[in-house]
This record gives C-alpha cells, sequence and structure tokens, in this order.
C-alpha cells in the first residue's frame, strides 16, 4: 500500500491523485500527476495509462474495466498536461520525448516497488503510444507484462512531402534554432465536439485541459515527435505482447458527425497498421470497424468489440502466461523436486 496519503481526484471519491515533483526546466516548476483506482479483486497486476497529444486522463470506463478483471489501474498526466499543467508553462512542450522516461519511471517505482504490483501493462493512445514504446524500448523493465496501444502516432499523415528527407531536415533545423515558433494550421473541432457532453457526445471531461480546439504545435515539439518517429520506423526491441488497436478506417475528407464518430479523423490507420510490427518481437494489430481516433471513446457498441478484443489478447497472450513470482515458485519446486531425487 501507499507510504503516502493519497488525495481524492476531480473524477470522485474512488480515484486517488498524487503529485510526482520533476527536476525544473527551463520554465521553471515540474510535475507530473499519478491517478489510480483500485480493483475489489487484486490479482496483483497492475495498468499504467499515458494519454495523448492535448489530452489528460478522463477515461473512466476504461479504467473501470481493467479494475473489473482484477488489475489496479494508474494513469499518468504527463507534464504540462492535464492536471500536470501550470500557470507559468507552455502546455505539452518538450523538446525530447525523452523527457517523459523520467516520471513515467518514477509512475513505474510507485506501481511497482511502494505498492508491490508483480507485473505491469503499459497502455498508451496517440501520441502516448509512441512515448511508452520508445520508453519500453530504452528501458526494458522486467516486469513489463505487455503494452496496449490505442492508435499510436507512429507517422506524420498527409502529403508525401511531409515525410520527405528535405521536410525531417528542415523541421530538424529549425526546431533546433526556433523551437518555439508556432506552425500554422487549421484546426477543426469536429473531434471534440462529438465528444463531449456539452456538445451532443457521450463524455465529460474539462475543457480547459482538452480544449475542443487542441493545443498549438511548435517545431520543437515536432521536431522531438519526427526523431521518435524515426527510431520507431529503425526498429524497436520490445519483447513483451503488444497489441496495437485502431480504427478500421481513416477519414480526411469535410468533416461531420457522421464522418466524425466511424472513423479515425486524427491519424493514418494505415500508416499505424504499417509501423506496429516495427515496436517488437509480438505485436498484434487489430483494426475495430466504426472506431474513432480514441478508440475506448467510441459509439458503445464499438467499444464493446474492442474491449472484447483487448479481453480476448490478455487472456491468450498475458494472463495466460505465469506471473513472475509464478515462474519463481516453479523454479524453486523443480529444484525441490531434484534435491529430493524426482
Amino acid at each position: 500500500m501507499p507510504l503516502v496519503p493519497l488525495q481524492a481526484d476531480v473524477l470522485g471519491p474512488d480515484y486517488r491523485v498524487e503529485t510526482i515533483t520533476l527536476p525544473p526546466d527551463s520554465e521553471g516548476a515540474v510535475v507530473a500527476t499519478l491517478v489510480s483506482l483500485e480493483p475489489e479483486r487484486p490479482n496483483g497486476r497492475a495498468v499504467l495509462h499515458v494519454h495523448g497529444f492535448a489530452d489528460y486522463f478522463f477515461h473512466t470506463e476504461y479504467a473501470r474495466w481493467w479494475a473489473d478483471r482484477g488489475y489496479a489501474f494508474y494513469a499518468l498526466d504527463l507534464r504540462k498536461y492535464g492536471r500536470s499543467l501550470r500557470e507559468h508553462q507552455t502546455p505539452h512542450y518538450v523538446a525530447d520525448l525523452g523527457e517523459y522516461f523520467g516520471e513515467i519511471d518514477l509512475a513505474c517505482w510507485r506501481i511497482l516497488q511502494r505498492d508491490g504490483h508483480e507485473r505491469l501493462i503499459v497502455s498508451g493512445h496517440s501520441t502516448g503510444g509512441l512515448t511508452v514504446s520508445l520508453w519500453a524500448h530504452e528501458r526494458q523493465p522486467p516486469e513489463l507484462a505487455a503494452m496496449v496501444l490505442n492508435s499510436p502516432w507512429f507517422d506524420m499523415h498527409g502529403s508525401a512531402w511531409l515525410r520527405s528527407p528535405a521536410a525531417r531536415a528542415a523541421i530538424d533545423r529549425l526546431g533546433a534554432s526556433r523551437p518555439m515558433r508556432e506552425i500554422p494550421r487549421k484546426v477543426s473541432t469536429v473531434y471534440g465536439r462529438t465528444l463531449h457532453r456539452d456538445h451532443g457526445g457521450e463524455w465529460d471531461y474539462d475543457l480547459a485541459w482538452k480544449p475542443l480546439e487542441s493545443r498549438p504545435i511548435y517545431v520543437g515539439w515536432l521536431r522531438a515527435v519526427r526523431r521518435g518517429h524515426a527510431q520507431l520506423h529503425a526498429g524497436l526491441d520490445v519483447a513483451c505482447p503488444t497489441l496495437v488497436l485502431s480504427s478500421a478506417r481513416s477519414y480526411f475528407g469535410e468533416q461531420t458527425e457522421e464522418t466524425a464518430t466511424r472513423h479515425d479523423i486524427v491519424l493514418d490507420v494505415e500508416q499505424i497498421r504499417r509501423w506496429a510490427s516495427s515496436v517488437g518481437r509480438h505485436v498484434t494489430s487489430i483494426a475495430v470497424e466504426g472506431a474513432i481516433h480514441d478508440v475506448v471513446l467510441s459509439r458503445p457498441e464499438v467499444r464493446a468489440e474492442a474491449y472484447a478484443a483487448i479481453g480476448t489478447w490478455l487472456e491468450a497472450w498475458v494472463e495466460a502466461a505465469p506471473s513472475a513470482s509464478g515462474e519463481q515458485d516453479d523454479q524453486r519446486g523443480e529444484a525441490d523436486d531434484r534435491d529430493h531425487g524426482a
């Protein structure tokens, strides 16, 4: 159990929240925030979820689904996002995705060492899916049992020129010399309006933390993402089973409520599936018909299909595998058998 008292979160009394103090950066003090939900019947395993761009954790149905299976659920609001955003900070800005590794490490220490969970599943959405893949490759934690990636951002969609060596070199140079230069872009609010309950959607979340109009994109941040993409494309070596979920289709035409509620209108799902196998040695890719960018926020019948897919995959590749302690017990048992002449 935690050695420090935890406070109730904005999501309600079942959710606990704690602040993780991080080393200051050029803008000043920096924190991350860890939210947790305890299961009624714990199985000794835990999930750590990392959100995407211009986002934060509010996915209570997703958390409850894991808790109902016995997993302690944790979600990390990364630095400069959601609960962790402070007035003196530029929202979401980092110059290197590796800056997030420190807070993921500290969250994992709390989950595994302090709270005593044996095995960990890491979950990531969109940019968070890219970040946790890079983290898992870099850290290779022995307790990592699996990863679940929900529409991970694995490449730059749009015209082929944006993915060309010339474009990448230009972003690299400009990101180094003028990192805080904002990249002009048109942002539709259709996706957000189809999600939020005040605009006809199903979900209740803080529009100050997840604005309908998204957030500005800066060249230095995009440089960090493109460098992450390049590392992924060169091939990562994540050993644990990994599930990559995406919509069956993207749509980049005129955005309407109909297209926004049945397609991924944020990322190119063909790119997600193309690069999924670059994560590691054991990757399963599943396309969910009618899903949106954040698959677990899709329409109820689509969510049900997505959860069924996650459950089947877990049963086949994760929950059927022995835990670390179980493996040790088996080894001790084999040694005892040998000692007794078995």
